[in-house]
């Protein structure tokens, strides 16, 4: 008897389960992991952070699902990019107006600290609540750069840096003491162009008027109960309240992630079935396989294994369309232009290439993305940085201090050309700038063909200039501003399939990404200790460009920070 009860409970728990109501959840404490990982450490790193891809189709599918009552997302210090925010905030909106309870915690927007991009999120949603001992640090949109030019003369250090042109401005922390007017111009733009995209979305959301959001950004930081008089924040409660307020009686909670992934089974590809691959680019764009950089710094793109997704998916007969989601700050010059052939060699196959941008695709990360069919950013991306710039540090002065002495013998006039020990001859710096025109003119060239531009034209907008996507598609370098699943719905389209037909992932997932995560929080384990390997970001990434001539990485956001 006691054996038939446990079945029958069991058995009748589990209906419960199937037919209760649901109500999501969504905690970004640790952020979001942009695309699959690609290296066992990432997969390690990442096993408990949720993926981005996840998290949107998850919210797709309970738009229409009736199951699902509520959304509850805690917003966390953690900070998000912004493009990654307004893709969130896109499928925020369209879920609430599908009818569902949208709800954003945070027990803070910044913590004695700038939180306008985490509160920027949380404005989508129906209901703001904040811990009662919270703040909301709505400041505005800052941007900051660092210049070491001084403090690496005093150690005895000199850069012969060459660059084009006048925007091209990421390697002026070495080269300069000061932002030039280029890069003023530049940098005042940028944050001029997102401070926008965020008043006039702050302002809808919370049925204020534009001119006062602004009054409240020079105005804030605001303590908790000056919020809720702004009308920045509903109310003030503890998570405790939060939840009993949004969960009903008898509801699960279930993590967006984890309910993405019960629907996966009828959304892998049948044999013989129509797919769109999906092709993540992540990272510094290096020769070689993707993987964490040996200097730390996160991930990198590498040309063998982005080529070879390409070349899979185009060569799959199964595969229809290809969506290219880029989050890159560039980096080498000959790995972009490997990745730039197969995206021109999927099209020509018929493929219709549509690239997603994510926070960031600019410079290197622009030129992978070019030569697609289409071009979809979110207004916040991060693109454009047309150009280029090479060179090498001049650690000579600095060995002498330190009692270095260095001899070398050489056959060859050029044989020592990038050693660090010794400057760059008048025949050397020739030959440097004669390949930096020579890569400058192909980039442009091949903007100019990709985007029907006249060069010209290309290069009126390239100059190393960063853009804005929403700037960026005004100037043609973008052809929509959307997100993800934008991008996917337009390669559908394009390649005259059906709007739900299944994705396959390029490349293909480390196993350990497959580890079962919790449910929801009601069950999650003690949280798993992480190791950062991160180094002094921007001259982690210079360092693989040094004494070549390649695509220089955009200082974000290791020294410009849009808070």
């Amino acid at each position: 008897m006691d054996a038939t009860r446990t079945i029958v409970e069991t058995v009748d728990r589990l209906r419960q389960r199937r037919t209760a109501p649901l109500v999501l959840e969504l905690d970004l404490t640790e952020g979001l992991a942009e695309g699959p990982p690609a290296d066992p450490l990432t997969a390690l790193l990442s096993m408990r952070k949720a993926r981005l891809a996840d998290v949107l189709s998850g919210l797709k599918r309970a738009r229409k699902d009736t199951r699902v009552t509520a959304l509850i997302v805690k917003i966390g210090g953690n900070p998000l990019g912004l493009g990654m925010v307004q893709e969130l905030r896109e499928a925020v909106v369209k879920l609430r107006a599908a009818g569902k309870r949208t709800v954003a915690f945070a027990e803070t927007f910044g913590e004695f600290g700038a939180g306008t991009v985490p509160y920027y999120l949380a404005s989508a949603f129906e209901r703001v609540y904040l811990q009662p001992s919270g703040d909301v640090g709505l400041t505005g949109v800052a941007l900051e750069q660092r210049f070491v030019r001084d403090a690496l003369a005093k150690a005895g250090v000199e850069y012969q840096l060459g660059q084009r042109h006048e925007y091209k401005t990421a390697a002026n922390m070495f080269t300069q003491n000061h932002m030039t007017d280029a890069h003023r111009e530049s940098a005042a733009r940028i944050a001029e162009s997102v401070t926008e995209q965020i008043v006039a979305a702050v302002a809808q959301a919370r049925s204020l008027d534009p001119a006062r959001v602004r009054e409240l950004i020079d105005q804030g930081p605001f303590i908790g109960s000056e919020a809720v008089e702004a009308g920045l924040v509903d109310a003030l409660k503890y998570r405790d309240e939060v939840y009993e307020e949004t969960v009903e009686d008898g509801a699960h909670l279930l993590y967006v992630a984890r309910y993405a992934k019960t629907a996966l089974a009828s959304r892998l590809p049948h044999p013989g079935g129509d797919t769109v691959a999906l092709v993540h680019g992540t990272g510094m764009i290096r020769l070689g396989r993707s993987g964490r950089s040996p200097l730390g710094g996160g991930g990198a793109m590498g040309s063998d294994t982005i080529c070879a997704a390409l070349r899979s998916a185009r060569r799959d007969e199964k595969v229809k369309a290809i969506v290219f989601r880029v989050d890159s700050p560039g980096g080498s010059y000959v790995a972009s232009d490997a990745i730039w052939r197969e995206v021109v060699l999927a099209r020509r196959a018929g493929k219709p290439v549509v690239v997603s941008m994510g926070d960031l695709a600019a410079s290197g990360g622009y030129f992978v993305s070019m030569a697609a069919d289409v071009i979809v950013a979110q207004p916040g991306t991060l693109t454009g940085s047309i150009g280029v710039f090479g060179g090498k540090p001049v650690v000579s002065e600095l060995l002498g201090k330190l009692g270095v002495v260095t001899e070398s013998v050489a056959e060859g006039a050029n044989a020592g050309m990038f050693s660090p020990t010794r400057e760059f001859s008048d025949a050397q710096w020739a030959r440097v700038n004669a390949w930096l025109d020579r890569i400058y003119d192909d980039f442009v060239g091949k903007v100019a063909d990709g985007r029907k531009l006249s060069r010209e034209r290309a290069h009126e907008l390239a100059r190393g200039r960063v853009w804005t996507g929403a700037d960026a598609a005004g100037a043609g370098l973008v052809d929509e501003l959307g997100g993800l699943e934008d991008a996917l719905a337009l390669a559908r389209k394009q390649a005259g399939v059906a709007a739900d037909t299944p994705l396959r992932t390029y490349p293909r997932m480390h196993p350990l990404e497959r580890l079962r995560p919790p449910d929801s929080s009601e069950d999650r384990s003690a949280a798993l200790s992480r190791v950062r390997l991160e180094a002094w970001g921007p001259l982690a990434r210079l360092a693989g460009e040094l004494g070549l001539p390649a695509y220089g990485p955009l200082v974000l956001p290791g020294w410009w920070t849009i808070r």
